[in-house]
């Protein structure tokens, strides 16, 4: 894939008229369960952004909500002898916080501590949201983003909540043709109020499409809280653990065949597809869970091993994702190749990880986008773009 320098965004000026660098937030962390890879995914952004080309400035946003300013030290946020890193050890203070304008009219950042005079951070002129997982990534810092004018990379408010949202994200994707595998939801109210029917259901499901399933929270990622279970004696276990991370609960048929995914960039004349990966089967683990992610680090083949009409048809099925769900900048799209040669979507992901072992990285890689002209395209694009209706 051939790959083209984008066009230069707006360059900002400041009070006195001057140009100057375009300014970045880039914001991580935050309140979910995907805390730590955020803070790991940010951290391999900052190394990449072009500090020539703009400045930056690192906010983090503490495991209980509060917005941190950090250290711009990207060493500091790997994943280190298997300990996960925390905002809370990159915040400069314990108890000082950032506040981004609401005004439209006003992109000041301003930072402040009990008992000290707010100081004035300087205009932010992009925000590049490295969160995974709810309070982030699900459309409402996007909304608050929104509210603010400050244009931002990756999906807007509604992409962004249906695809955090599992079985939203089916709906649609039903909706516009595309194939999707079993799936069974349970919502809070059914199991809280309910419960043997809600598990009768699930029975049920399994008898339909058979043992085992996987019992997966319907609003999270990285593969927290999701549990492969082999029969009715460990279904309670597994809806309770998913709960932990979501009550809304979402249960699906094991689809037999390959893991491939399937990166989605939006270029200046619409969205393309990268080359495909493949996630091979991981022997020390029931599946591609979190551990084999990110902290065993396994890996995938990149280009997957297609033949180049199921590379076409993925590509375009990926793409067609991407346009059914409204997404804007980037999406990874992960599906299954069955044994009948059919791919079917799992789900899609409007900010992936950009860990330095992350797949939509190593697919555009491949594809011939670097590492640090990726997130050059993102934030032109981003730059590009109005807030608001478009």
């Amino acid at each position: 894939m051939s790959s083209q320098t984008p066009s230069p965004g707006p360059v900002p000026a400041s009070s006195g008229g001057e140009r100057r660098k375009p300014r970045v937030a880039v914001v991580f962390g935050g309140r979910s369960s995907e805390h730590a890879i955020s803070v790991v995914t940010a951290g391999a952004v900052l190394r990449a952004i072009d500090r020539e080309k703009y400045d930056v400035l690192p906010i983090g946003i503490t495991a209980d909500g509060r917005w941190a300013l950090t250290a711009d030290e990207p060493e500091r946020m790997a994943i280190a002898n298997r300990e996960l890193p925390s905002v809370e050890r990159l915040a400069e203070s314990s108890e000082g916080s950032v506040v981004l304008p609401v005004d439209p009219g006003n992109r000041e950042v301003v930072y402040s501590e009990p008992g000290a005079v707010p100081k004035a951070l300087g205009d932010v002129d992009v925000v590049f949201p490295m969160l995974h997982g709810p309070y982030g990534e699900d459309g409402t810092l996007q909304g608050l983003l929104e509210l603010s004018g400050v244009p931002y990379v990756g999906a807007g408010v509604l992409a962004s909540a249906v695809g955090m949202d599992k079985e939203y994200m089916k709906r649609v994707f039903v909706s516009f043709g595309l194939p999707i595998g079993p799936y069974e939801v349970i919502r809070p109210r059914a199991w809280e109020q309910e419960p043997s029917a809600a598990r009768q259901r699930i029975v049920e499901f399994a008898e339909e499409h058979g043992w085992p399933l996987f019992v997966k929270p319907a609003r999270a990622g990285s593969s927290f809280g999701i549990s492969k279970v082999e029969g009715p004696a460990d279904l309670d276990a597994a809806v309770e653990e998913a709960r932990r991370h979501d009550p809304k609960v979402i249960v699906e048929a094991l689809l037999r065949g390959r893991e491939i995914e399937c990166g989605v960039l939006e270029y200046e004349d619409g969205p393309r597809a990268s080359v495909p990966a493949e996630i091979p089967p991981v022997s020390s683990h029931a599946f591609y869970d979190f551990e084999a992610k990110y902290i065993d680090a396994a890996d995938g083949i990149v280009p997957a091993p297609l033949t180049e009409e199921q590379t076409r048809r993925v590509q375009e099925l990926a793409v067609a994702a991407f346009e059914a769900a409204s997404c804007e900048g980037l999406v990874r799209a992960d599906f299954f190749l069955l044994d009948s040669g059919e791919f079917v979507i799992n789900e899609i992901n409007t900010m992936p990880g950009f860990t330095p072992i992350s797949m939509y990285p190593r697919m555009w890689q491949e594809s011939g986008v670097s590492y640090p002209e990726l997130v050059d395209r993102l934030l032109e694009a981003a730059l590009r773009r109005s807030t608001g209706l478009r």
